[in-house]
C-alpha cells in the first residue's frame, strides 16, 4: 500500500471496493467469533436460541442499509432481486453457493495442513463438523420448521436441504417404517480426486462425526451407523453410505 495512504479516502477507486470485499469478511467473521463465545459461556443450545434472535434483528437492519445504497427494493425481509429471478437462475445460485461452501471447506483444509501437516488438518477438520453439523441440521429445522422431534421422515427431508444437496448426487433407500440408507452416490471432493487418479480421501472419522451430529440435529432419537465410508473400500455406485434407524422401543413411546 502507498505510503501516502492516511484514510479511506486516499484509497483508489478499486482498493475502495477491496476494502468494501474485506468489511464483508470481518462481518461474517465477527458473527462467527460472537456465536462461538456465547456458546463458550453458556452451551450450544443456548447459543442457537440466542443467534436465532440476533441473526433476526441483524440482518432485517444490515439488508435494509444495503438496499438503500445499492438501491435495490426489499420484500418481506427478502432482496427484490433475489425475488425477481426466474426459477432456474436461483437453483444455479443455490448451487453456487453450494460449491463456494465445499469449495472453501477444501481451502481451509489445505491451509491447515500446508501450515501445520495433515494429521492438524484432519483434526481441525473433524472438530469442525462436531459443530457444523448440528448447526446446519438446526437451521434446516428452523427453515422447515420441523418439530423438535422429526423423527424418519422429518431427517429425508432434511438431508435434501444441506448444502451438500446442491453439489452431490445422492440416493435414499427405504428400509422400513424406522430405517433409512443414505448413499452418497457422487461426492464432489471424492470425483475430483478420482479425476486426477488419486486414491479416495479417507473421509470416514469426519463423517461419522458429520451424520451422526446432523441426525440426532433433526432428531435425538436418530441412530447413525456407518456402512462404508473411505477408507472402507467401497461399490463403484456410492463412495459412503449410512443407515440411520429410530430403535423400536423409541417408536413404542412416542
Amino acid at each position: 500500500m502507498d505510503n501516502s495512504i492516511k484514510s479511506v479516502e486516499d484509497l483508489s477507486h478499486e482498493d475502495m471496493a477491496r476494502l468494501i470485499m474485506d468489511m464483508f469478511h470481518r462481518t461474517m467473521v465477527h458473527h462467527t467469533l460472537w456465536f462461538r463465545e456465547v456458546e463458550h459461556q453458556m452451551g450450544f443450545k443456548k447459543a442457537l436460541d440466542i443467534m436465532k434472535s440476533a441473526y433476526s434483528s441483524s440482518c432485517d437492519a444490515q439488508m435494509k442499509r444495503l438496499s438503500r445504497v445499492l438501491d435495490f427494493e426489499m420484500k418481506d425481509g427478502i432482496p427484490g432481486p433475489l425475488l425477481d429471478m426466474p426459477r432456474e437462475k436461483l437453483l444455479e445460485l443455490m448451487g453456487s453457493l453450494g460449491t463456494n461452501w465445499i469449495a472453501g471447506d477444501g481451502i481451509w483444509f489445505q491451509s491447515v495442513e500446508s501450515a501445520c501437516g495433515m494429521n492438524d488438518a484432519k483434526r481441525c477438520n473433524d472438530s469442525c463438523w462436531t459443530r457444523f453439523s448440528p448447526f446446519e441440521a438446526w437451521s434446516i429445522k428452523e427453515f422447515l420448521e420441523l418439530p423438535e422431534h422429526a423423527g424418519m421422515e422429518g431427517l429425508k427431508t432434511a438431508l435434501k436441504f444441506r448444502m451438500y444437496a446442491s453439489v452431490n448426487v445422492q440416493t435414499i433407500i427405504e428400509e422400513g417404517p424406522n430405517s433409512i440408507v443414505f448413499q452418497m452416490n457422487d461426492c464432489r471432493v471424492q470425483s475430483a480426486r478420482k479425476r486426477r487418479g488419486l486414491d479416495d480421501y479417507p473421509c470416514k472419522s469426519a463423517g461419522l462425526v458429520e451424520y451422526s451430529r446432523f441426525a440426532e440435529g433433526i432428531d435425538s432419537e436418530i441412530h447413525t451407523e456407518c456402512i462404508g465410508c473411505p477408507p472402507d473400500s467401497h461399490p463403484e455406485e456410492w463412495f459412503c453410505a449410512w443407515r440411520f434407524t429410530i430403535p423400536e422401543k423409541q417408536l413404542e413411546t412416542a
